[in-house]
């Protein structure tokens, strides 16, 4: 009877501790031996927020980071977060997975990834949880794009050293191929009367239009002259190509007593007098090669830019235009990049500088107009003009 009273006493004790073990569990939701799920316990899912669905990356992007917005929960337990990205929509091949990370400030969390391989499209999710309940995974798609390739224009009109009808020609390419690390490209035509194009006499940029791209010069070509054309082709996000040069000639001079048609400001040749701004803004970058030239230090790049304004402004209004420079704001600092065309209808802003201070690449020469609000500061006619 001893025996039986001890090994009674004994699974007493033990179901009693047991007893006060779940308990314990139950009462402290906040325990890390905690039982899960918690009943009643809802964790939302996280909003990714970065990359978005369908989202394309370039090479030079990367490292990437997963953003999300923060999952709320009803339960008292912190959350933490899970991250994961696969190439296949299944996620049997992942590339990537963090979990156990903590909620970031501001309501977003954020990982950075490691590098991926380019030119494929790979799938991330989210997820958060409390070590007792798991939320629901927020899915998405995003692609890595290949390394940029573009191809040429192909030159189709004028070409073959053939003879133009107008002064005034209108020049065709048919567009540069280019894979879908690309963007939006822009057709930069240079026209000149010598070879190395030190003597522009026109050129322009226009945006891509379907299947071929098409210029009209801006201003009277003089007659009865071999001409040397090329396009350059960029996506304003360093991709670019150029294309072959090709030759044609302007028509014959016209007999005695029939009339030029108009000079339209083009001035003689190898200079960059013009009436017409893109034509000005391509020769003078061509005239003055050393002024774009990248790796200079900040302060050097404004001086060029400088430069670049004020020789721009002399050549268009030896052609007629009334250009000045642009105070910014009101004044009483000039712009570097601006300029200003008064105008009939008013003053117009002229965008010619295409992110200048960037010193890591050549300066690009640009004639945009940005519109009419411009405050104009004149510029006094130069002498050298004819």
């Amino acid at each position: 009877m001893t025996r039986l009273r001890r090994a009674a006493a004994l699974f007493a004790v033990s179901t009693t501790a047991l007893a006060g073990c779940q308990t314990q569990k139950s009462s402290n939701p906040l325990s890390p031996s905690v039982a899960g799920p918690i009943p009643g316990v809802t964790i939302t899912a996280p909003s990714l927020i970065e990359p978005a669905q369908g989202f394309k990356y370039k090479a030079t992007d990367q490292p990437i980071r997963l953003v999300v917005q923060n999952a709320t929960t009803s339960g008292v337990r912190p959350i933490t977060y899970v991250f994961e990205v696969a190439s296949d929509s299944a996620f049997q091949t992942k590339v990537f997975a963090r979990g156990n990370v903590p909620p970031g400030p501001d309501g977003r969390t954020s990982v950075q990834i490691d590098a991926l391989d380019l030119g494929r499209a790979y799938y991330w999710r989210a997820r958060a949880e409390d070590g007792a309940n798991i939320g629901l995974y927020s899915t998405a798609q995003f692609e890595v794009l290949p390394r940029p390739q573009l191809g040429p224009a192909t030159l189709v009109s004028p070409v073959n050293n053939e003879r133009v009808t107008s002064r005034r020609p209108t020049f065709t390419a048919i567009n540069a191929t280019r894979n879908a690390a690309v963007g939006s490209l822009h057709y930069e035509f240079h026209i000149a009367v010598d070879q190395a194009f030190t003597k522009m006499v026109a050129g322009g940029i226009v945006d891509e239009a379907a299947g071929q791209t098409s210029f009209t010069a801006g201003n009277d070509l003089p007659y009865d002259t071999t001409h040397y054309w090329r396009v350059k082709i960029f996506d304003g996000e360093g991709s670019e190509s150029w294309s072959v040069t090709q030759i044609f000639r302007s028509p014959v001079t016209p007999p005695p007593g029939g009339g030029g048609g108009g000079g339209g400001g083009g001035g003689a040749p190898g200079s960059c007098v013009s009436n017409n701004g893109p034509a000005i803004a391509a020769c003078i970058a061509a005239k003055y090669p050393e002024k774009l030239v990248a790796g200079v230090s900040l302060g050097e790049r404004q001086a060029n830019m400088g430069f670049i304004r004020d020789r721009m402004i002399e050549a268009g209004k030896c052609g007629g235009l009334d250009l000045g420079q642009n105070l910014k704001r009101g004044g009483p600092d000039l712009s570097i990049d601006f300029l200003v065309e008064r105008r009939p209808q008013g003053d117009m802003g002229i965008d010619i500088g295409y992110d200048y201070d960037n010193t890591s690449v050549p300066l690009r020469v640009v004639w945009a107009e940005a519109g009419y609000g411009a405050t104009y500061k004149p510029y006094p006619m130069p002498a050298s003009c004819k």
